[in-house]
This record gives C-alpha cells, structure tokens and sequence, in this order.
C-alpha cells in the first residue's frame, strides 16, 4: 500500500469522524438551547405547561399576540399558524392551532421549540396546553392541526401591547431515517442541478 493511499484513508477516516460529530452536535442543540436560555432567561423562553388560574379578566385591554412558525433546515415538513395575529384581553383564556405536514414518505418526530417576543414579556405568557410540551409524530404525508391554549397574565405590563409566539420544529427523528432524508434530499437536489 502506497503512502498516498494511507494519507487518503486517513484522510476519509477524519471526515467521516467528523461528520459523526457534527451530526451529535446538531442533535444535541435543542436541549442545549433549553438550559442556556434557563441560566440566562434571555430569547422569551415561555417553559413547562402551566396549570389553569382564575385570574381576573381585563376587558380594559385589548393585547395583540402574532403566530410564528419556523422548520429547522432538516425539518421536511411544512408548518404554519392557521391565525397569523389576533387580540386577547389580559386574563382570558384563548386557543389556537397551528398546522403541520410531514411532506415525506416516511414517519418523522419533531420537537417544537417556543418563544415569546419580546423576552421581557415571556413570563407573562402562560400556556396550560402546547404541542411543544411533546415530541410530534407524524406518518409519511400526515397533517394535523396542533393546539395551543394560553392566557397572557394580566399582569403584563402595561406598555407592552404586541407579543409574537414563535415555534421552531427541530427533526428528532433517529440517525437511520434521518440519514434517509439527508439521501433523498440530496438525490432530489441532483436532480434538479
């Protein structure tokens, strides 16, 4: 064996390290983002699921709460609020959906990650129920409505009278079909070059 052949091998053999490790890394961001925006309490992080208050409503008020939705670059479905914006009272108790489709085919997990703009405003943001509370499944070219039931407390302060709801879909799905997807994108990508 040629001592260029052993430099190529060793060469390959790094790159494919990695490649290991890049994907680790990437898998590994959604939990990573969770604690740093917990030790900072910066990005309107809105936490867990909150048990349902009586709180007063303020009719006084009217606040206006706009829907976001992102995919993750390896996130192949399609996902969007069903409402772009609407107006609550402080106090009141709303529901809304968003909307996903796996454009795949083949089942794909996700794992939505929220926040609230702006971030002074998160903790007063208070969900009782959200899809991002659990992973999301979703068979080969399924769509299904997802809810989010939330009251912004009525202690927002007064000046903020505009939020925005975001949710990024990150892919959980395992290496074995993740690995697919990355095939068949990149096989449809040839395609159209």
């Amino acid at each position: 064996m040629s001592a260029q052949t052993r430099n190529n091998q060793s060469i390959v053999r790094k790159l494919l390290l990695l490649t290991v490790a890049m994907f680790g890394f990437g898998y590994a961001l959604v939990p990573l983002y969770d604690v740093f925006c917990d030790i900072t309490g910066i990005n309107g992080k809105t936490g867990e699921r909150v048990e349902t208050s009586s709180q007063v409503v303020d009719k006084s008020r009217l606040i206006t709460v706009q829907f976001v939705a992102s995919l993750n670059e390896n996130m192949p479905w399609e996902f969007t609020p069903v409402v772009n914006q609407i107006q609550v009272h402080p106090g009141e108790s709303t529901k809304i959906e968003y909307r996903a489709r796996n454009k795949t085919d083949f089942e794909i997990i996700g794992q939505a990650v929220p926040s609230v703009a702006p971030g002074q405003a998160a903790d007063y943001f208070k969900k009782t129920e959200c899809f991002c509370f659990t992973e999301q499944k979703l068979a080969a070219n399924e769509e299904k409505l997802m809810p989010v039931i939330f009251t912004v407390d009525s202690d927002l302060p007064e000046h903020i009278k505009e939020l925005t709801l975001s949710y990024t879909f990150f892919n959980k799905s395992s290496s074995e079909e993740t690995e697919k997807l990355t095939h068949n994108h990149n096989m449809n990508h040839d395609q159209e070059i």
